[in-house]
């Protein structure tokens, strides 16, 4: 039988009504198959963790993501795949980092939660676990599983864990990823998109858990003022900038802002270029303000979401002491995280 390994760190799909004043507080995962009989029909072997305290999505941070990945890691070898109930707010941010940080994957790590408590009648809890246990389940006739990356199952779709952003903050479709197609459809038969899943050529899985955080982000605005910009780009505090960009990766054309950019260069920021638009890539030889970004030292982001480019500077700057060598490595596709 196939053994599930589910984790529950906090969020809404965890929380059910109390009878008595009506609030609501998360039922015991032990008893998960009481809360959602429908998993009895797959016969799986489904074994819980639940963190202690509670984490409300809303106050994620990089520790959590080390915890998850050390207990993945430790218990890698005894279950087929691994679930995590998480808050929908940050999802996208923790399942970034986890794909960044669990190299040599070759079993699915799949979040999941809800828009409404599983104990709600309408909730969309219920399809929500149930979809990702049986994708994190799913083998094929080599015992291989069909699906080994960080991914995000939600509203009936699989999505890559680094290309999903959240867009819906009432609705169920709560997630897309508008520059990758769903690893998976799950309809009245889940379908399967080998052609854009990613599988490890090495099958041995390694955990980057030194995350370097020092990362801001500058979001450009018409009526930006350069003050604000001189205190995000040359900040003592920060390694590196994500700056999110108009278009295929345009930027203001006054010469105080291209100044404080190669003034960032020079004392050795990374300068990340990444679109604030949620489809398409930044370029920056099409237009002349997207070039002088580039002549000023910026790096392209190219299709990468802001999610995936702070935990994959995370990564890469906790792991690499030379700034040249993050930047090489920020215009290489390593998790199926740029169309490169």
């Amino acid at each position: 039988m196939n053994k599930i390994f589910l984790i529950y760190t906090g969020g809404t799909i965890g929380m059910k009504e109390d009878p008595i004043d009506g609030t609501l507080k998360p039922f015991d995962f032990n008893g998960i198959l009481n809360e959602v009989p429908e998993l009895r029909k797959f016969a799986f072997i489904i074994d819980s963790y639940t963190f202690s305290p509670l984490i409300d999505s809303s106050d994620v941070e990089p520790g959590l993501w080390k915890d998850l990945a050390s207990l993945i890691s430790q218990k890698y070898d005894s279950y087929d795949g691994f679930v995590i109930l998480h808050g929908t707010d940050t999802m996208a941010y923790s399942a970034s980092a986890l794909s960044f940080m669990l190299e040599g994957l070759d079993k699915p790590v799949i979040f999941t939660g809800s828009q409404l408590p599983v104990g709600k009648p309408r909730t969309d809890g219920k399809e929500n676990l149930v979809s990702a246990i049986e994708i994190a389940s799913a083998k094929d006739r080599d015992g291989k599983a069909l699906v080994p990356e960080v991914s995000i199952c939600f509203n009936s779709q699989l999505l890559r864990g680094n290309r999903s952003t959240k867009v819906n903050a009432t609705g169920f479709d709560a997630f897309i990823s508008p520059n990758c197609p769903p690893l998976a459809v799950a309809g009245i038969n889940i379908r399967y998109n080998d052609a854009v899943i990613r599988r490890s050529t090495t099958g041995e899985l390694r955990v980057h858990d030194s995350l370097d955080t020092r990362v801001s982000i500058l979001k450009l605005h018409p009526g930006i003022t350069e003050q604000v910009v001189r205190d995000v780009l040359l900040g003592d505090g920060s390694r590196a900038v994500i700056i999110e960009t108009y278009g295929s990766g345009n930027a203001i054309s006054k010469p105080w802002f291209l100044n404080l950019v190669k003034e960032a260069a020079r004392r050795g920021k990374i300068l990340l270029n990444v679109t604030q638009c949620l489809c398409g890539d930044v370029d920056m030889d099409i237009y002349a303000t997207g070039r002088a970004l580039k002549e000023a030292g910026a790096v392209s982001g190219h299709d990468i979401t802001t999610e995936g480019a702070l935990a994959k500077l995370f990564v890469l700057m906790g792991e690499q002491s030379s700034n040249a060598c993050v930047k090489a490595l920020l215009e290489t596709n390593l998790r199926g995280e740029i169309s490169k």
